[in-house]
């Protein structure tokens, strides 16, 4: 039997490694990405991947009324930061340096979440994993959008590792960071925890030199 890592696409196989992976610890890790146990599924026959497939209803762009969705300061920054990746991975570094600016302007400008907890953001990340992707991915086939597409795949993959991450934190707590460096794909988002970047992005393939070290927030 072989299980497949959810974020990078790394195979573990049963018959190769001797162990099989239902006797593997809890805490042992995809060996490329540091992903959790969990995020790995079993590998699927062609025929039961195809069975499994199912029509996912088109989400709409637009409100009920049919204006346009207004967004939160916060999630405009966000769109501003992924315009920002998507105009450096076009060579446009005028426009990469406009969009980052609005993006950190933005950032600044949003007011903080007054009952934000790990819990609500675990729910929020799952949300995307069960409906979200789906349903995007589900509009751009029925759009033949193959750009949209290619992204969802990237961006479920960090999705999956954030998941991963959030839970071995609620898990281990500050100790799950201690001596640790924090890394992020300036490209992806993917993230990475360790002493240094992993060579080569697990997700979007790019340099080690493409990972960026963040800073701990202080309190207060």
């Amino acid at each position: 039997m072989k299980y497949i890592c959810s974020v990078c696409g790394y195979i573990y196989d049963e018959a190769r490694e001797k162990v099989p992976f239902s006797e593997l610890p809890d805490s042992w890790k995809c060996p490329v990405c540091k992903a959790a146990k969990s995020v790995f599924v079993p590998e699927k026959k062609k025929e039961e991947t195809k069975a499994a497939v199912s029509p996912v209803p088109a989400v709409e762009a637009v409100s009920e009324d049919g204006d346009l969705v207004k967004l939160s300061v916060g999630a405009l920054s966000a769109l501003c930061s992924n315009l920002a990746r998507g105009c450096e991975k076009q060579y446009r570094p005028q426009e990469e340096a406009l969009f980052r600016e609005l993006a950190d302007y933005l950032a600044a400008a949003a007011p903080a979440v007054p009952e934000a907890d790990l819990e609500g953001l675990a729910g929020l990340i799952q949300a995307d994993l069960d409906a979200g992707y789906p349903a995007v991915k589900a509009a751009a086939d029925a759009a033949g959008d193959r750009g949209t597409k290619r992204i969802c795949v990237w961006g479920e993959k960090v999705t999956n590792m954030l998941n991963s991450l959030l839970r071995q934190y609620q898990e281990e707590g500050e100790a799950f960071l201690s001596g640790a460096e924090i890394w992020v794909c300036s490209v992806c988002g993917f993230v990475y925890v360790g002493g240094k970047p992993p060579e080569l992005c697990p997700v979007c393939k790019v340099p080690a030199w493409k990972f960026e070290r963040t800073e701990g927030r202080a309190d207060g």
